[in-house]
């Protein structure tokens, strides 16, 4: 068969393998100069290939139409790509697996590899999937001219990160066709403070904090807690811990959001206390506002400062038990109110799109349009930080290709 696999992302390459492993001819369109340009910038150019634990457990992190996925992942699991890849890897915090290089263009350059006899067209922009009478596929429009197929596999991604090339293509051209997409909203995406966390955050912006615990809250009843690296920027808050945070907040009005940073959580309050009397003890004559260098990192020092309610000129020595504990609790609990979502281009994944429903599971071919089939986040699925959604990526690209 005469196969077309639209966008040269993960889903879009998996599919191709997979199609050209059951013998058909298959080209490759991709409208950027290269393939695989969101795949680089994942898990901070190290790419987080995929999550170690055991496939059973990963419908549980996929909150977006997770059961859809169940024949997807049979068909092509975290240790098929592993395998598919042969490259050393190497499973870190979360059991997130990693190249053990660090290095996202080894995952690139082995998938490429394997598209070995699969026909790459690059900077081929498709504008319309063709049909016939008979709501068949019968091939594509594209900026270069049409290409006849007798099947098409639509993978052009959501659309963050547009710059590398996910711009919301795919969805048109499904609704065009008669597909629903869901509405679409960010994930994994920074997040923005309300008017009085603002200042703050704009006042810390640059600060990247390693070792910190978070609690997200709503009402003030905690639906997710985390940690590791965030950090603050002009608009709110961002960081690996933040963009876990945020896939959480799919359903929320954000009336009343707020995430609490714990600055030292391996300290109990009691720990902690006894921690800054050993400083006041040391530097007895010096002003409050000079006494946590050893404490805290630098730009944070005059944010606490302020927010404590203690005299910055006030010796140290002459700091009351209660103004200690307004201390210790201001670094056990620090408060940022949440306005919302960051901007939707920030967001390392697109929640929403083409309608579960309309799609068979088995196959990913469209219930619509016979022959037309869809794989990665053009789908109305979406995950949880930790490689999940890389894995959706290959499954469902695997899954339409095998098809």
């Amino acid at each position: 068969m005469n196969v077309i696999v639209v966008g040269g992302g993960p889903a879009g390459m998996l599919s191709a393998i997979s199609s050209k492993e059951q013998g058909n001819s298959v080209t490759l369109l991709e409208k950027m100069n290269t393939l695989g340009k969101k795949l680089l910038i994942t898990g901070k150019g190290r790419c987080n290939i995929t999550n170690a634990i055991d496939i059973s457990e990963f419908i549980k992190n996929i909150p977006g139409n997770g059961k859809f996925l169940y024949s997807a992942f049979q068909n092509f699991n975290n240790k098929d790509i592993i395998e598919l890849l042969d490259i050393p890897t190497k499973v870190e915090r979360g059991n997130r697996v990693f190249p053990t290089s660090d290095r996202a263009s080894d995952v690139l350059d082995a998938l490429i590899k394997k598209l070995n006899g699969v026909k790459i067209i690059t900077n081929c922009d498709v504008k319309e999937i063709l049909i016939n009478t008979q709501k068949e596929v019968i091939g594509v429009k594209t900026n270069n001219g049409t290409y006849r197929a007798d099947k098409v596999i639509l993978a052009t991604g959501g659309v963050s990160y547009p710059k590398t090339g996910s711009t919301g293509d795919g969805y048109k051209m499904a609704e065009k066709l008669g597909h629903t997409v869901t509405k679409i909203r960010p994930s994994l995406v920074p997040l923005k403070a309300k008017k009085n966390s603002l200042d703050i955050c704009k006042k810390l912006q640059g600060l990247s904090l390693k070792n910190v615990s978070i609690k997200l809250l709503d009402n003030d009843k905690k639906i997710y807690d985390d940690f590791g690296e965030m950090l603050f920027t002009h608009f709110g808050l961002s960081g690996p811990i933040i963009l876990s945070a945020s896939a959480h907040l799919r359903n929320i009005n954000f009336e009343n959001v707020k995430i609490i940073i714990d600055f030292k959580p391996a300290l109990s309050l009691e720990k902690l206390d006894a921690r800054i009397l050993r400083d006041f003890e040391k530097q007895k004559n010096k002003d409050f506002k000079n006494s946590l260098n050893e404490l805290l990192p630098q730009t944070l020092i005059p944010v606490i400062v302020e927010l404590s309610n203690i005299n910055e000129y006030k010796k140290v020595n002459e700091i009351t038990k209660e103004e200690r504990t307004r201390l210790v609790n201001l670094l056990k609990n620090f408060e940022i109110e949440i306005a919302g979502f960051g901007d939707i281009e920030e967001a390392i994944v697109t929640s929403g799109g083409i309608n579960v429903k309309e799609i068979n599971p088995k196959t990913m071919e469209s219930k619509i349009i016979k022959g037309l089939y869809f794989a990665g986040e053009i789908i109305d699925v979406d995950a949880y930080t930790g490689g999940f959604n890389l894995q959706i990526a290959y499954s469902t690209g695997y899954t339409a290709g095998l098809n």
